[in-house]
């Protein structure tokens, strides 16, 4: 097969053939959810095309959320994007396990910290003072879908850095010694950091969702958070009736 990417006599493009030759595999269940799809090599060997038309198949439909995509393990045909209610305060453990998927987390740091300026005025402490720090992983399905990046206030959590997050998440434990009052949300597309995109397992130019949060307890802050989640793996939604 010649590897001709324009249209000639109407014929479509061997970009957009690769995508429905995928498309007619996932849909007829040869290939079903989580399969691991040939790789780049593999579909350019079987398919005589070039690597650039393989890569713009398997780009766009990863963007589409057809495949997944994972650095070091391969493409994998999706099971659907994770939703996140972006306005509530949700336990994304609670939101998984509702899906009838596994969730887990991993903790890659505790640790504590001096307030920077920027984390005085987010937490409301004073410039310098003792601040804690987590940076948890939430997998679904073995699939990373969240990198929380949390800072607490430790007058209104001082056991905090004492907490297994494998067994009880952040949200939950926060949820249940300081229960909030008011919340705070911003929302805004975003491309990871290097460290951010290891710890995901995605491309450095794989566009992200990025939530901010601070939770209030009364008049004191309680927690501020960065919640960065692969553009390709979740969505956010949001339902609010007439009035409320």
């Amino acid at each position: 097969m010649s590897d001709v990417g324009e249209r000639q006599g109407g014929t479509p493009p061997h970009y957009a053939m690769v995508k429905q030759m995928i498309l007619g595999r996932i849909g007829s269940g040869e290939w079903p959810a989580r399969h691991r799809i040939p790789s780049e090599n593999e579909l350019v060997a079987a398919l005589g095309l070039s690597r650039m038309t393989i890569n713009r198949a398997l780009r766009e439909l990863a963007a589409d959320g057809v495949l997944l995509r994972i650095q070091g393990l391969g493409t994998f045909v999706a099971e659907g994007k994770s939703q996140t209610a972006v306005f509530k305060v949700r336990n994304i453990a609670d939101e998984i396990r509702e899906r009838g998927h596994a969730h887990a987390a991993q903790t890659v740091m505790k640790d504590e910290v001096k307030a920077t300026p920027e984390l005085a005025d987010e937490l409301g402490v004073e410039l310098g003072a003792p601040v804690f720090h987590s940076l948890v992983i939430h997998l679904e399905n073995d699939i990373p879908v969240q990198l929380e990046d949390r800072h607490v206030n430790p007058a209104l959590a001082p056991d905090y850095l004492a907490q297994d997050f494998s067994a009880q998440t952040p949200n939950s434990y926060l949820s249940a010694v300081a229960p909030w009052t008011t919340v705070e949300h911003t929302v805004e597309a975003v491309l990871p950091a290097p460290w951010e995109a290891r710890l995901l397992a995605i491309a450095r130019g794989d566009p992200c969702l990025l939530i901010r949060r601070r939770t209030f307890s009364g008049e004191r802050v309680v927690t501020s958070v960065r919640l960065l989640m692969p553009g390709g793996r979740s969505r956010i939604e949001s339902r609010q009736g007439a009035g409320s």
